[in-house]
């Protein structure tokens, strides 16, 4: 009896089955407790699950996330405000020689006779 080689396809069905079977297996779980009552034992369950989660995202490797090209982040700079201005450049030149639209929209009053 041989066994077939699986193909992506068939890998990722696979693999989406098992986290829909683990899913439901918990919600049913969680179900179960909630209708007999049992707090103490959703609080522990609760309380372990956020642990897990923040050991999680301590041990992620957030910084090397961000490939740069051999570009340090003290070199990139911070282009927060040409974020929030929408400037694509990410210059603060750019975004200085931007004019104001509350201020540059405005016209000159007229002097009162």
């Amino acid at each position: 009896m041989e066994r077939r080689p699986t193909t992506r396809r068939g890998a990722a069905q696979s693999r989406r089955l098992k986290i829909f079977i683990w899913v439901a297996a918990l919600a049913i779980v969680t179900i179960s407790l909630i209708s007999l009552e049992q707090s103490a034992i959703l609080y522990v369950l609760a309380t372990l699950g956020v642990t897990a989660l923040l050991v999680i995202v301590a041990f992620a490797d957030l910084s090397g996330t961000h490939k740069s090209g051999g570009v340090s982040a003290g070199e990139l700079g911070d282009d927060a405000a040409a974020i929030a201005n929408a400037i694509p450049g990410g210059s603060t030149a750019a975004a200085a020689a931007i004019k104001s639209p509350v201020r540059g929209s405005r016209r000159p009053r007229s002097k009162r006779r």
